[in-house]
């Protein structure tokens, strides 16, 4: 499929976005003690290698403590940056792209200072936009369910103040606490924080969960409101859900690889299924990665996938590519 206009990437975490050899220099340059000397050892640990995927979403979290950790200095937050902006347009010809991470899951639990690593983070991307003028390229910084209150809340006031410098949005993700439901509805101040302050608004919820997560997708589509929701699958379920989700027009980032390699979704006929069922129900949504690197695929792979199983055509693809473009955050620059 031929996209003259550039793809558009709007779900990509940063941990997840850099190439395997530019982590293992990173790694090296900074000292870092790794459990394994070997780049292919290395490259398995990084990234989800097993085609089988893997047993659930904590276990992809154990991979994102290595991506992290490698991560956790203003010179890595840089090139990884820059590394990912510039990545995704020669491999991908990407040219609306978003990349989100939590700034103070690489400042070592303070030993960095939370400023410096955005600010590195904006050097990264003020490089790649330069050296990639096509590219139209933006930060979200994450919330994460484990954080205290006062944590999530230093994250939004460093995204509103930096938001005239490239970050464009907030988001949360991270594991649940004890695997217990999230209080989704007690971000609330923080959300109508990073509105005023002119960042749009992604959820990460609805990805797996069962009831549980269904539960939560409801209380932050009636609460929150957010602009878009990262996965937010479980939507699939319900028809009134959906139907509110259609009629405030909250985009959902949906990863058909990701959600594969996780167990989210169980095989490519429920895949199918998912998508269909979103089409009928006149749900907007996005295609995204997750993470290229990590997830080992690419987004014309994912248009691919979706294409052979039957999940979208050619108009439905070209449609969900556009409104990546026309639901990113970048506008608000």
């Amino acid at each position: 499929m031929d996209f003259p206009e550039g793809l558009a990437e709007l779900h990509t975490h940063l941990g997840g976005s850099v190439a395997s050899e530019i982590m293992w220099s990173l790694a090296h340059e900074q000292g870092i003690s790794l459990p394994v000397k070997d780049y292919w050892e290395f490259d398995r640990l990084v990234t989800v290698s097993d085609p089988r995927g893997v047993p659930d979403l904590d276990a992809l979290d154990a991979i994102y403590h290595w991506s992290e950790l490698i991560q956790s200095s203003p010179l890595a937050v840089e090139r990884s940056i820059h590394g990912a902006i510039g990545g995704a347009y020669r491999s991908q010809g990407i040219t609306t792209l978003e990349l989100r991470f939590n700034p103070m899951k690489r400042n070592r639990g303070g030993e960095r200072d939370l400023d410096h690593i955005i600010l590195a983070a904006i050097r990264g991307l003020d490089r790649a936009e330069l050296e990639y003028p096509q590219v139209h390229a933006g930060l979200i910084l994450m919330m994460d369910r484990t954080f205290t209150p006062e944590q999530n809340r230093i994250v939004i006031e460093k995204a509103i103040h930096w938001a005239p410098r490239g970050v464009v949005g907030v988001d949360i993700a991270g594991p649940r606490p004890g695997h217990r439901r999230y209080d989704y509805a007690a971000l609330l101040p923080m959300v109508q924080r990073a509105r005023e302050g002119g960042l749009g608004v992604t959820i990460h919820v609805g990805e797996e969960g069962g009831a549980l997560g269904g539960e939560e997708l409801a209380e932050v589509v009636t609460v929150l409101r957010p602009d878009r929701i990262g996965h937010g699958i479980l939507a699939a379920t319900s028809p009134a859900l959906m139907e509110q989700i259609a009629a405030a027009g909250i985009v959902l980032e949906i990863c058909p690889t990701s959600n594969l390699l996780t167990k989210a979704i169980a095989d490519e006929e429920a895949l199918c299924a998912l998508f269909r069922t979103f089409v009928e129900h006149g749900v907007p949504f996005t295609i995204a990665t997750d993470g290229p690197e990590m997830m080992r695929t690419r987004l014309r792979d994912e248009f691919e996938l979706l294409l052979r199983i039957g999940a979208l055509d050619e108009a439905e693809l070209r449609a969900a590519n556009a409104r990546g473009h026309s639901a990113s955050f970048l506008g608000r620059r």
